[in-house]
C-alpha cells in the first residue's frame, strides 16, 4: 500500500529550461506517493533534457509531443496515463510548497469532493516574491465560479474518474476553466486550502497575462458554456469586477 500512486502530477512544457527543474523538485519533495508526467510540447530548447535528468528517480515520466499540441491536449495525454486516484496540475514555470498535496488529499477524504485547490503567492520571473497573495474560499459553487475563475489550474488536485469524464479542451480559450466549470455544474463543490501552497511565476508569455485576449477567451468561455449574448455580458462584468480586485 505504501507504494501505491496516489497522485499523478501532471506538467505539460515548452521552452520552460530556465523554470522547470524548480517544478520538478517541488513535485519529488511531496510526501505523497505520486508518478510526474512531463510532458515536452516540442520544446526548441533544453527543457526535454533537463527534465529527463530526473527520470531515474523513478517516479518521473518523460513524454515528448511528436507535434506540438498545445497545453489543453498535452495535459489530457497525462490524464490518460494517470495511475494515480488523483491528478494534479502544475505549470513548468511554477512550484509548491510542501506538503501541499498532502494537505489537498487530507481535505478531498474529509469532505468527499472531487476537486480542491489552494491559495497562491504571485513571484517574479526571477523567483523573488511580488509579495501578493490570492486566497481561495473554502467552498467554490458553480455559481461562484461564473463570476470569477478563483481555481488557478497549478493548484487543483481532482479525482482522475472525473477529470476523465471532460478532458481539457478549446486551448483558444481558458480550457482549465472550461473543466472547472463542467465538474462543478456536475458535482456542485470544489474545495479550497486557503494557504498559498502554490508560488505562481507571472511569466511574460503566459496567455492570461495578455488582459484583452484573455477578456476576449473568458467571453468565449461564457458563449461554449451555451449563454446567449446578455447572460455572458452579465458574467463577463462580474468578472472583469473580480478582477480588479483580485490584483489590487
Amino acid at each position: 500500500m505504501e507504494n501505491q500512486i496516489v497522485v499523478s502530477v501532471i506538467m505539460p512544457a515548452y521552452n520552460a529550461q530556465k523554470y522547470i527543474a524548480k517544478a520538478i523538485e517541488s513535485v519529488l519533495c511531496q510526501n505523497v506517493p505520486l508518478e510526474l508526467f512531463i510532458i515536452d510540447d516540442c520544446s526548441t530548447d533544453h527543457t526535454a533534457e533537463i527534465a529527463g535528468k530526473y527520470v531515474d528517480s523513478g517516479r518521473v515520466i518523460l513524454l515528448r509531443n511528436e507535434r506540438n499540441l498545445g497545453v489543453a491536449e498535452s495535459r489530457n495525454i497525462g490524464i490518460r496515463r494517470a495511475a494515480g486516484k488523483y491528478v494534479a496540475f502544475l505549470d513548468a514555470d511554477d512550484w509548491w510548497e510542501e506538503k501541499k498535496l498532502e494537505k489537498q488529499c487530507r481535505r478531498l477524504a474529509e469532505t468527499g469532493c472531487v476537486l480542491c485547490c489552494t491559495g497562491r503567492e504571485l513571484m517574479k520571473l526571477d523567483g523573488s516574491s511580488l509579495h501578493k497573495v490570492i486566497g481561495v474560499s473554502e467552498e467554490i459553487t458553480y455559481a461562484m465560479l461564473l463570476r470569477t475563475n478563483s481555481i488557478n489550474c497549478s493548484s487543483v488536485v481532482m479525482e482522475t474518474a472525473v477529470a476523465r469524464e471532460f478532458y481539457m479542451c478549446h486551448d483558444e480559450l481558458h480550457e482549465d476553466y472550461i473543466l472547472w466549470l463542467n465538474v462543478l455544474q456536475k458535482y456542485g463543490k470544489a474545495y479550497g486550502v486557503n494557504e498559498p501552497l502554490l508560488k505562481s511565476r507571472m511569466s511574460k508569455g503566459g496567455k492570461s497575462r495578455n488582459k484583452l485576449k484573455s477578456a476576449k477567451m473568458q467571453f468565449g468561455v461564457y458563449r461554449y458554456m451555451g449563454f446567449g449574448v446578455l447572460k455572458s455580458c452579465y458574467y463577463f462584468l462580474m468578472y472583469a469586477f473580480h478582477g480588479v480586485l483580485k490584483y489590487m
